[in-house]
């Protein structure tokens, strides 16, 4: 969805001249059409997400389901999976190892998959910061799945992700949605998440399954309400 400055500050909790400036700095992802710009929701959150600026709720609601219809954060990981010890010495080789380890029906060309996910990285690097990287495709809808997921890999080794604070990855939650209304809920719920140490905690450790879901859970009734900003 296309929205404008106006938009945009309210989504991202700061100035219509904050925007512009960003806009000069040629830092946020804006489309001039005549003289007015444009952005759409899924580059806002992305970009907001790899620099840890806090953003309305309203960022990733577009009135097109209802809450009900959106998995949590515990659902996403178990249709997608956990994944430890995943190989790979560069960022190409464990998104390869990646793709092939996730729970996919049979009619997902695994190879498209990967060249989408490689063409969103060379836009932008998904690391999250702290060794974690968020992988997805940048268009969801090109994906014939039937369900949201997100699959959570332990690196056998730590990789460089070209991530923002520069250092080493060795966590990988990749997410594939079959709507940009679940693409966003999830990137946003998951971000949430990540700064709950119920759940980041489990994550370093590099826990079991158990303790995993556990943590996924408790987001998941943490941000039930989605009072106040996402990812402050």
């Amino acid at each position: 969805m296309q929205i404008d400055v106006k938009e945009a500050a309210r989504l991202l909790s700061v100035s219509e001249k904050t925007i512009y400036r960003w806009i000069r700095q040629g830092d946020l992802p804006a489309y001039r059409i005549g003289d007015l710009y444009r952005f759409n929701r899924t580059e806002l959150l992305e970009w907001a997400t790899a620099r840890r600026v806090g953003v309305s709720p309203e960022i990733f609601d577009d009135g097109a389901a209802g809450p009900g219809e959106l998995p949590g954060i515990e659902e996403a990981i178990k249709a997608g999976g956990i994944h430890y010890r995943v190989a790979g010495a560069s960022k190409t080789d464990v998104l390869a190892a990646v793709v092939e380890l996730m729970n996919l029906p049979e009619e997902v060309d695994r190879k498209f998959l990967l060249d989408v996910i490689l063409a969103r990285e060379s836009l932008g690097s998904t690391g999250f910061g702290g060794g974690i990287a968020i992988p997805h495709v940048r268009n969801p809808i090109v994906l014939h799945i039937p369900r949201p997921m997100i699959t959570l890999c332990f690196l056998e080794s730590p990789i460089d992700f070209d991530a923002i604070d520069g250092k080493p990855v060795h966590t990988l939650f990749t997410l594939v949605s079959p709507t940009v209304r679940a693409h966003l809920h999830l990137l946003s719920r998951l971000t949430f998440g990540l700064r709950l140490p119920e759940f980041s905690g489990p994550v370093n450790e590099k826990a079991a399954r158990a303790a995993l879901l556990a943590g996924a859970q408790f987001v998941d009734h943490s941000a039930r309400p989605m009072a106040g900003k996402v990812g402050a």
